[in-house]
């Protein structure tokens, strides 16, 4: 059991980041792999893969809020957040391994096959990661402390998208031995069992500390109309969905760029890995980052960055690959910082919400992240689905001069364009660094004069 500190410590931070290596296990390989699987292994077309993607997700997204409510009305000995990390890590684990298995069944068979599975996955996933993502709201209500401890979170997150990356590739050759199929089905089962034993980790080193004021039970339909008069709350919903369309269309069209335009599949795992390490880079100078920029300034400046190096990919020669790497590799640390950033906002937000209502649903707050980043991450799916189609993609043959501009233009103009608009949003978010210690300083008077569920273990 954790000790019950002012403050989360060293190892209670790096305990939460090793959380988001096992998420990550997921979600890189859903972001990286899971539509160019589906397409040239599952043996679905990249329309039919598209659409259904977008379909599960968005229907999986208004979970998000309800799986919110029900962690903060949660009460167990282990707190309301921690104790999800231990009761669904192997029935996630389950749902990965059936996500990623090519049974033997027809058309029409794969395609239901495709829709069970990944909804299953996404709602459990959802029902482990949002009262994680919650937990680091609970965990301190020192500013600056969340962004360093988010920032743990995603250098653990970049981790473990470096490592999905750039083994995923040689574990479904190695476990496969031939049966590419076999392959991608093993893989996840392994991946499964390391992400299980993480959440275990992050279980046992973390302490949920901020209690709200004791006031009566609200509905549901009060944590919904409180968020919907939330404006810095609502930039970023906005924010996080955009930045999502970014990263999720740069990462799936990765796989397609390497294999079909840059004719050189055999660096997929390499330049994938070395993105994902270059987030981990501006992840981990985030805090650093902070200390010269207010928290706005800084993420417009690197979205507007980010979006101007992207676009500046469609005039590499895919013959130029040390070029090609490096323009990926700035682009990496640009974008590492968002994910900090943005999660701590959110925590800055749930501050606000309670300073303005008297009412504090954190993980409710924590729930407009995920449901954004899956509306963003399945928009960005469908679209390369659409897109590829639309150009004539074939799976697994030489690709036409129409389906590798579109494959050119999904790693680089789209992503892009998407990103500088990410910069435009930011300007509407309200909160200033002042008015954020004179909330936290007003929430601790009100505190002392009332009682408040005692810090768990």
């Amino acid at each position: 059991m954790t000790a019950i500190n002012k403050q989360p410590g060293w190892l209670e931070k790096l305990g939460y980041g090793a959380g988001d290596i096992g998420f990550n296990f997921y979600w890189a390989n859903i972001s990286a792999f899971l539509l160019i699987f589906y397409t040239d292994v599952f043996g679905i077309s990249a329309a039919a893969a598209g659409t259904m993607m977008l379909i599960t997700k968005v229907i999986d997204a208004f979970t998000d809020p309800l799986m919110g409510a029900l962690a903060d009305r949660t009460q167990t000995r282990f707190g309301k957040f921690r104790p999800y990390l231990l009761w669904l890590a192997l029935p996630l684990a389950g749902a990965g391994v059936l996500t990623y298995s090519t049974p033997d069944l027809d058309a029409d068979g794969k395609l239901v096959w495709a829709y069970a599975t990944y909804s299953l996955l996404m709602l459990i996933y959802t029902a482990i990661n949002i009262p994680y993502s919650a937990l680091s709201g609970v965990m301190t209500n020192n500013s600056q402390d969340r962004t360093t401890l988010v920032s743990f979170r995603f250098i653990g997150g970049f981790t473990g998208g470096i490592l999905v990356t750039y083994l995923t590739p040689k574990l479904v050759v190695w476990l496969g031995q031939g049966d590419e199929a076999l392959g991608w089905q093993l893989t996840m089962a392994v991946f499964g069992v390391a992400a299980a034993l993480l959440f275990l980790w992050t279980f046992a080193a973390s302490c949920e500390r901020i209690q709200p004021v004791k006031t009566e039970r609200h509905p549901i339909k009060q944590d919904l109309a409180d968020l919907a008069a939330n404006k810095p709350w609502l930039v970023l919903f906005v924010l996080a969905l955009v930045i999502m369309i970014t990263i999720t269309m740069r990462a799936a069209s990765g796989v397609y760029y390497f294999k079909y335009y840059v004719m050189r599949p055999e660096l997929v795992g390499e330049f994938l890995s070395s993105y994902m390490l270059a987030l981990a880079l501006g992840a981990a100078s985030t805090p650093l980052m902070t200390r010269f920029l207010p928290k706005k300034q800084l993420m417009m400046l690197l979205m507007a960055l980010a979006g101007l190096l992207s676009i500046s990919l469609v005039f590499v020669p895919a013959d130029q690959i040390g070029l090609i790497f490096a323009v990926n590799l700035a682009i990496g640390f640009v974008l590492g910082p968002k994910s900090p950033l943005a999660f701590s906002m959110y925590a800055d937000t749930a501050d606000y919400n309670e300073w303005r209502t008297g009412r504090r649903a954190t993980a409710m707050t924590f729930s407009a992240a995920t449901f954004s980043q899956k509306l963003g991450g399945a928009i960005a799916s469908a679209s390369i689905g659409w897109l590829l189609s639309l150009m004539g993609y074939v799976a697994n043959t030489e690709q036409n001069a129409g389906s590798q501009l579109g494959i050119l233009l999904m790693i680089s103009v789209i992503p892009g364009v998407v990103a500088l608009l990410a910069a435009a949003v930011m300007w509407f978010y309200p909160l200033t660094e002042s008015q954020l210690l004179q909330m936290q300083h007003e929430l601790e008077q009100r505190k002392l004069t009332a009682p408040a569920v005692g810090p768990t273990e």
